[in-house]
């Protein structure tokens, strides 16, 4: 029986197919362009490989396209049980990824991974901060989302996909030595994985690189496509410290050719936290507000996420509505929550209406309630300081620059390194 890099058997007897399938893998797992085309490729290899329709439908679902995702899911279903009880598990496992069941597709990975724990495409969904875990709304999920990864280590030893994600976990931890290691590891085995590089770059965020941050992500995005799935996302670590730096035309520069909506393709998901996320940073840093700019993104944010669910996103529309002025469109979404944190949306949203209108005493009082447990929104440091800073921000508006200072450089130490808080007046 053919088997994937893993040593996992795979229910093809074409080996163009299992060599389509796995270059599919890898770029799905390095997030460089073309996963979708060579699971196509693996389909038309071998038509009944079921793994690559199922691939096929979950590469859709990353790639922002998932209502192309049918035809190939439907498929894997009809061949699921014609092939070997790992694949049929790995294909309920992405069955239900693909139909919104995520606490129970994480319970069927937990369950799948005793009997298969190199299955790193069924593991693949459960790591990062976008990952099931990452978005399961829970507290401690941080921790959890090392849990599942350190004990795996003895089957995967330096697989660069594995050492990838087991760093963002120990850095999203404050584990810097051994995130560091790991990640250095997967870099030197497979440099060209944007997954990896971007870590990387949380690493120099975590310790207040900025410039080397900057200057490490700008040389390596020389090579990486527009097409590429962390294209968006990477340009906006290099937008925020280019601001940060004091770069700012750059910083817009790169706001305008690679994250606005229309400018950047996708995932939907990054275009609108991106951007709204830079946005505001770029307010708080001093910058005058973008009016246009935030109504673009609000437009946006109706069309694709009108009806979310995740806490990470519904944050961002939240703060998109208050800074477009569409006090309707904020209200409706307070008060019609969704999803495991819907608990949280109330006072985000009321946070970040009173910090759009200027009342800065209201805003810093209703988010700073927030900070203890906001982890549970999803996301990582870098994406969640952002509530710290719209606090701290509040605060040196009302006058209190102490309690300010306290607050931000208590909560994030590192972040004043390298030039200073990115705040104006701190």
């Amino acid at each position: 029986m053919l088997q994937d890099r893993y040593d996992n058997g795979l229910t093809t007897a074409s080996a163009a197919a299992r060599d389509a399938y796995q270059a599919g893998m890898d770029s799905l797992m390095a997030a460089t362009p073309g996963m979708d085309t060579a699971f196509q490729a693996a389909v038309a290899a071998d038509e009944g490989f079921a793994l690559a329709h199922i691939s096929l439908a979950r590469a859709k679902q990353l790639l922002g396209r998932g209502h192309e995702a049918k035809e190939p899911l439907a498929r894997a279903r009809e061949l699921a049980a014609g092939t070997t009880p790992r694949e049929q598990s790995q294909i309920a496992i992405f069955d239900k990824i693909l139909t919104g069941q995520g606490a129970a597709a994480l319970e069927a990975i937990h369950e799948h991974l005793k009997s298969w724990p190199r299955d790193a495409m069924a593991l693949a969904p459960a790591t990062s901060v976008f990952g099931l875990i990452g978005f399961s709304g829970k507290v401690g999920r941080e921790v959890d989302q090392l849990a599942i990864l350190a004990p795996l280590e003895k089957h995967y030893g330096n697989d660069w996909w594995y050492r990838t994600q087991l760093a963002f976990a120990q850095i999203e931890l404050q584990m810097f030595d051994k995130g560091s290691r790991n990640i250095e590891t997967a870099l030197a085995a497979y440099p060209r994985s944007a997954h990896a590089a971007h870590i990387r770059a949380h690493l120099f965020y975590e310790v207040g690189e900025r410039e080397a941050g900057l200057a490490y992500l700008t040389d390596w995005m020389k090579d990486y496509a527009r097409e590429g799935l962390l294209h968006c996302h990477i340009s906006w670590h290099v937008a925020l410290w280019s601001m940060e730096t004091g770069r700012r035309t750059e910083a817009w520069r790169v706001y305008d050719d690679a994250l606005r909506p229309g400018a950047a393709w996708g995932p939907q998901i990054n275009v609108l936290t991106d951007c709204a996320a830079f946005l505001v940073r770029a307010e708080m840093a001093g910058e005058p507000r973008q009016p246009e700019r935030w109504r673009e993104l609000a437009a946006y944010a109706t069309k694709w996420f009108p009806k979310s669910g995740l806490g990470f996103v519904d944050m961002h529309t939240l703060l998109t509505y208050a800074m477009a002025g569409d006090r309707d469109a904020l209200a409706k979404l307070i008060e019609e929550p969704r999803g495991a944190t819907a608990d949280l949306l109330a006072p985000l949203g009321q946070g970040f209406d009173a910090y759009a209108r200027g009342d800065w005493t209201r805003a810093a009082e209703v988010l700073e309630r927030l900070l203890a447990t906001h982890e549970r929104l999803g996301g990582s440091r870098a994406q969640r300081d952002l509530l710290e800073y719209l606090v701290t921000s509040a605060m040196l508006h009302a006058g209190r620059t102490e309690a300010a200072r306290s607050l931000i450089s208590t909560r994030r130490p590192q972040n004043g390194k390298g030039g200073g808080f990115p705040l104006a007046g701190l």
